[in-house]
């Protein structure tokens, strides 16, 4: 019997992901074989910027947005959308209290090439996981099931919309003072922001 939360797996999640997690006591399991759904965070995360939210998009090889399961979809390297994310990152979170301290490390997934999204975004999943210390011994599923029941079904992207969830409790921000609190941006504004507060945050 399905008893075990299933989460979608996202780039750079938004806080809302985590804490969903956290309302699991993060037993869960990850989808692997859902058709890859268009417009979701699965290749999608939003960061505060200078000038509002901000959508850094992964692109994918054309033929992979249309049946074909999330663990095949294959990123484009057509143009430097890695470059165009670092920079961003850089000038959203550079002035933020944790940004150098974790800067190194992240850099690094700005500068090399994964074939898969999957894989991609699973590395920086474990990487989040990291900084929270909280263990990543992730499960997956082992077949793709349409009709789970809807306390454990979590793949449906709206679930983590802004407007979905309830009193988002705000912390600091680099931009607040021009853009006022912006919620439920990827954790790794939260992360830049808390440190290892974050997780006390969630």
């Amino acid at each position: 019997m399905q008893s075990i939360a299933t989460f979608p797996l996202f780039y750079l999640p938004p806080v809302s992901y985590f804490s969903a997690l956290k309302a699991v006591d993060f037993d869960f399991e990850i989808e692997k074989w859902e058709h890859f759904p268009k417009q979701t965070f699965r290749n999608r995360a939003t960061i505060a910027s200078p000038n509002g939210s901000l959508n850094l998009f992964i692109p994918v090889i054309k033929g992979s947005k249309y049946h074909t399961k999330i663990k095949d979809v294959r990123i484009s390297y057509d143009f430097k959308w890695q470059r165009l994310h670092w920079m961003s990152l850089q000038t959203a979170y550079r002035n933020s209290a944790y940004f150098e301290y974790y800067e190194d490390e992240i850099a690094s997934f700005y500068h090399k090439q994964t074939k898969y999204l999957f894989d991609y975004n699973l590395e920086l999943l474990e990487w989040l996981f990291k900084q929270l210390k909280q263990p990543a011994d992730f499960k997956f599923t082992e077949e793709y099931i349409k009709e789970l029941p809807a306390t454990v079904d979590y793949r449906d992207a709206g679930r983590f919309k802004t407007e979905n969830i309830p009193n988002l409790k705000p912390y600091f921000q680099v931009f607040d003072d021009r853009n006022g609190f912006l919620p439920n941006m990827s954790f790794v504004d939260l992360l830049f922001s808390q440190g290892p507060q974050a997780k006390l945050y969630l």
